[in-house]
C-alpha cells in the first residue's frame, strides 16, 4: 500500500471550488434556506439579524473589545444569526455551505485579531454567536459539568459555586472571555500549574459538523476530539463541553504588591525567574509591568511592577513557602487577604474589584474600556539575563507596552505535549503576552503601536524560544502568518510557518484530523488548520 498526501495549493483551490466559494455566492439562497428552517416557535427575525435590522449594529458590537476591526472599512457579516437551540447551528451550517458562503463562530469576542466576527480578506460571511446557547448544569453526583459554549468563563464559575464552594474550575482570569474559544484554544489560567489547563479538563463534547450533524465523542472519535481541545477551533461548531471540575479548598489567600520597577523591583523579577514555575503547584504568582499611576509630584512616567498571586491554602501556610523560597518578595501577613475560590476569581479580574460574585454573571461589565489594540506572546525556556530587563523595561516605557508574566511548572509539566494540540509544556518557564493599547481613532496612529509592538517583539528574540518561536493560539497573531482567500488555498507547507508556532510537532496531526472531517476547509478563516487530505492507493 502506499499513502499519499496531497497539500498542494492546486487540491485546495479544487476542493475550495468544490464547495462553492469561487463561483457566485448566492446570499439569497442562504436567507431563503435558513428561513424555511427556523423552528415555528421562533421567527426568523429572532435568529436572523440583518444590516436593515435596528438592532443589527448593537448585536454585532456587543463583545467586540479590539476597535481596530470595528471601523467603517471593516467588513460586517450579511447576517447575525443567534441560535436559540442546537437545530438552528445545524441549519446555519447547512445553509451556507449550501450557498457557498463562509461562517465565523463568535462565543465572547475576545480574539485579539478579530477573526470571529470580520474577514480580513473580504470574503464574504455570515456571523454565527453563539451568546444565547449560554446554559450550565452540574452533577454533584460525579464532580462534572455541561457548559455551553456561548456561556462565559464568569458564568461557568458562578454556576459551578452556586453548587458548592469545594469545587472550581481551571480557566482564565478574564470573565467576560468565552467558553467556546477559550477552550478551543486550550485556556490558562490562575490554577493552570495544579489542574493543567481549561482543555485538559474536557471529558466529552457535543460538535456539529460540516454536513451538520451533532456529534459526541463517541461518535465523531478520539482524533477529532483530541483536536478540538486546543486545535483552535477550525473543524466544526462545539456546541457545548463536558468538563471535569477541580477541588478548591474552603479557603484561598490572595495577595498583590504593586513595587517601583527599580533596580530592588529588577531583582525581584529576575529571581522570580527561577523559583516561580518550581514552587508548590498551589501557588501562581504572575507579573504584571506596565506604566505607574502619576502623582503630581512626579516630573516623569515611570514603570510599576505588580506581583499577584493565587494560593489554594490558608495565609500561614503561604507565608512559610514564600519566606523560605522567595523571601526577596517581602511579603508579609497583613498584605495576604483570605477569601473563597469564586471571591478570588473576581479579586483576579481585576475590573470587577468591589463587586459581588453575582457580576460574574453580569454581560455588561467588561474588563476594560474598548479601545484600540495589537497583542503578541512568547515562551521563555530560559531566564533572561538580569542585565537585558534594563532594556526591556526602557521599551516598555518608551512604547506604553504591558507585559503579562506567567509561570509555569506543576501540572503543565506533567503532561505530554502530545496529549492534546496545546504542546507548550515541559521545558517552559513561563509565558509572556506583550499588550500594547490606545485610543487614537486614525489609521496612523494604529500603524505606530503596531509598528513599535513589532520592533519590540523582533528586539526579544534572543530571550525566548526558538526553532520555532512559540506562541499561544488564544493570542492570535496574524504576523505569524495566514491562509490564503477565505481559508482557502494555503498548503499544509505554506501554514507551517505560523502552525508550528502554535503547535509544533502537533499541527501535522491536526492537518490530518482536519482533511479526514472538514477536507474543503468549510470552518476556514485566516489561520485555520489547513486539511491534510490522505490518498491510499494499493
Amino acid at each position: 500500500m502506499e499513502l499519499k498526501f496531497f497539500s498542494c495549493k492546486l487540491l485546495s483551490y479544487l476542493l475550495c471550488l468544490s464547495l462553492g466559494f469561487f463561483p457566485s455566492i448566492n446570499s439569497a439562497e442562504f436567507f431563503d434556506c435558513i428561513t424555511s428552517k427556523l423552528s415555528s416557535n421562533f421567527t426568523s427575525t429572532d435568529i436572523v439579524i440583518t444590516p436593515d435590522d435596528t438592532s443589527y449594529s448593537t448585536i454585532l458590537q456587543s463583545t467586540i473589545q479590539n476597535l481596530r476591526y470595528s471601523t467603517d472599512k471593516t467588513l460586517k457579516p450579511l447576517a447575525i444569526i443567534t441560535p436559540f437551540s442546537y437545530y438552528h447551528v445545524q441549519s446555519t451550517i447547512i445553509c451556507s455551505k449550501a450557498s457557498g458562503l463562509q461562517i465565523r463562530i463568535r462565543s465572547g469576542g475576545h480574539d485579539d485579531e478579530g477573526l470571529s466576527y470580520t474577514s480580513h480578506d473580504h470574503t464574504p460571511f455570515i456571523l454565527l454567536d453563539m451568546s444565547k446557547l449560554r446554559s450550565v448544569t452540574v452533577d454533584l453526583d460525579d464532580n462534572t459539568a455541561w457548559v455551553e459554549s456561548g456561556a462565559t468563563i464568569g458564568e461557568l464559575y458562578y454556576w459551578v459555586s452556586q453548587k458548592s464552594n469545594l469545587l472550581g474550575f481551571p480557566a482564565g482570569e478574564c470573565p467576560s472571555v468565552g467558553v467556546g474559544g477559550h477552550l478551543s484554544g486550550g485556556g490558562f489560567g490562575t490554577m493552570a500549574r495544579k489542574y493543567g489547563l481549561s482543555a485538559d479538563n474536557v471529558i466529552d463534547a457535543y460538535i456539529v459538523d460540516v454536513n451538520g450533524r451533532i456529534l459526541d465523542r463517541n461518535s465523531m472519535g478520539e482524533d477529532l476530539f483530541w483536536a478540538i481541545r486546543g486545535g483552535g477551533g477550525s473543524f466544526g461548531v462545539v456546541l457545548s463541553w463536558k468538563i471535569s471540575l477541580v477541588y478548591v479548598p474552603p479557603v484561598v489567600t490572595v495577595f498583590s504588591l504593586s513595587k517601583k520597577l527599580d533596580r530592588s523591583g529588577t531583582q525581584i523579577v529576575n529571581k522570580w525567574q527561577y523559583v516561580a514555575h518550581n514552587l508548590t503547584e498551589d501557588l501562581f504568582i504572575h507579573l504584571v509591568i506596565n506604566l505607574a499611576p502619576v502623582s503630581e509630584q512626579e516630573q516623569s512616567r515611570t514603570l510599576q511592577l505588580t506581583i499577584n498571586a493565587l494560593f489554594l491554602g490558608t495565609a500561614d501556610k503561604l507565608i512559610e513557602i514564600v519566606e523560605d523560597r522567595f523571601p526577596e518578595l517581602g511579603l508579609q501577613k497583613t498584605d495576604c487577604i483570605e477569601m473563597s475560590w469564586i471571591e478570588s476569581v473576581v479579586y483576579f479580574s481585576g475590573y470587577l474589584s468591589g463587586e459581588g460574585i453575582d457580576a460574574l454573571r453580569d454581560r455588561s461589565l467588561r474588563p476594560w474600556p474598548k479601545s484600540y489594540s495589537v497583542a503578541k506572546s512568547d515562551y521563555v525556556k530560559k531566564p533572561i539575563p538580569e542585565e537585558a530587563f534594563e532594556d526591556i523595561w526602557k521599551w516598555c516605557l518608551q512604547e506604553n507596552l504591558l507585559l503579562v508574566i506567567e509561570p509555569f511548572g506543576g501540572r503543565m509539566s506533567e503532561i505530554d505535549a502530545t496529549e492534546t494540540p496545546y504542546a507548550h509544556r515541559e521545558g517552559n518557564l513561563y509565558i509572556i503576552q506583550y499588550i500594547m493599547r490606545w485610543t487614537d481613532d486614525d489609521f496612523k496612529a494604529s500603524k505606530k503601536h503596531v509598528d513599535l509592538i513589532r520592533e519590540i517583539y523582533e528586539k526579544m528574540t534572543p530571550f525566548v524560544s526558538s526553532n520555532p518561536r512559540e506562541a499561544y493560539v488564544n493570542v492570535r497573531d496574524l504576523d505569524l502568518g495566514t491562509n490564503g482567500k477565505g481559508g482557502c488555498g494555503s498548503s499544509y507547507e505554506h501554514a507551517l510557518e505560523w502552525g508550528s508556532k502554535y503547535f509544533m510537532g502537533n499541527f501535522r496531526r491536526l492537518a490530518i484530523v482536519k482533511g479526514e472531517v472538514d477536507p474543503t476547509n468549510f470552518f476556514g478563516h485566516e489561520q485555520s488548520i489547513p486539511p491534510l487530505v490522505l490518498s491510499y492507493s494499493y
